[in-house]
């Protein structure tokens, strides 16, 4: 998947990128794409900080496994403030749902309970997003609607731990939690 482009993006074949950029070549295309990098929290900001590829709009290279080891793992390989409202809503999902089970699919942390997936949590550039499926049931209804994920899949997206409402994001995760998660048998 391309880059937004906004203006910093190199549109020729075999062009440099600017300084602040990555330059790597497409899977599927075989083209040239060029990424922003990013500086980390109370980094020099000469000094270019490359984005975990999870967080460039493809999928993350974290390998499918299920259990909590692996999803302790996706979390610690992000950059802050990522990696600190990755475990936060990580910790929430531990401390809201007891039974709760997790595994990395598709490059982002999953969570259930019983034997379905109930939400997952995922890091890009900005902000993490925490995707309830079927979370067009939840009351109230989460406010975004993230393209790829299914018709009834909301969330929200969290750029600081400041945006993060646990009474809300626990009340969602308890809702979820009580009906069918995806691959699961009917509660």
């Amino acid at each position: 998947m391309p880059p937004e482009n906004d203006g910093d993006v190199l549109s020729r074949r075999g062009a440099m990128p600017k300084k602040g950029m990555l330059s790597m070549t497409s899977r599927e295309s075989g083209k040239p794409e060029v990424h922003k990098l990013a500086t980390p929290t109370g980094a020099h900001p000469d000094v270019a900080f490359t984005l975990p590829e999870t967080m460039t709009g493809r999928v993350s290279p974290a390998k499918t496994a299920v259990g909590d080891k692996p999803v302790f793992a996706y979390i610690a390989s992000l950059p802050q403030p990522q990696r600190g409202i990755g475990e936060a809503v990580d910790a929430l999902a531990a401390k809201t749902l007891p039974e709760l089970h997790r595994s990395v699919k598709w490059g982002m942390s999953y969570y259930g309970v019983g034997d379905g997936w109930c939400f997952c949590c995922g890091a890009f550039a900005s902000h993490v997003k925490v995707m309830f499926i079927n979370g067009a049931a939840l009351e109230p209804v989460p406010p975004v609607t993230p393209v790829g994920m299914g018709k009834t899949t909301r969330g929200v997206e969290l750029e600081s731990l400041d945006d993060i409402d646990e009474r809300q994001i626990a009340d969602w995760m308890k809702q979820v939690a009580s009906v069918p998660g995806v691959g699961g048998k009917k509660r």
